[in-house]
């Protein structure tokens, strides 16, 4: 990922965020976010959508990079 939260940084700070393939699967919030001020956790198929998908809940945008 371009910047890598850690569980005290909060869920969805940003609205674009870079996964490699190495990420998957995808779920927004990310495992290494903090999950108590988020919306539950959903899985996004980004291979599925051409390498970029968008988060129903936030509106978070990830772009898979490799």
């Amino acid at each position: 990922m371009s910047q890598t939260p850690t569980a005290s940084s909060p869920a969805n700070a940003q609205k674009r965020y870079e996964v490699h393939r190495a990420d998957l699967p995808l779920s927004c919030p990310l495992p290494s976010m903090a999950l108590w001020n988020s919306h539950p956790r959903v899985y996004l198929a980004i291979e599925d959508e051409g390498g970029e998908s968008q988060c129903p809940y936030c509106g978070a945008h990830f772009v898979l990079v490799d």
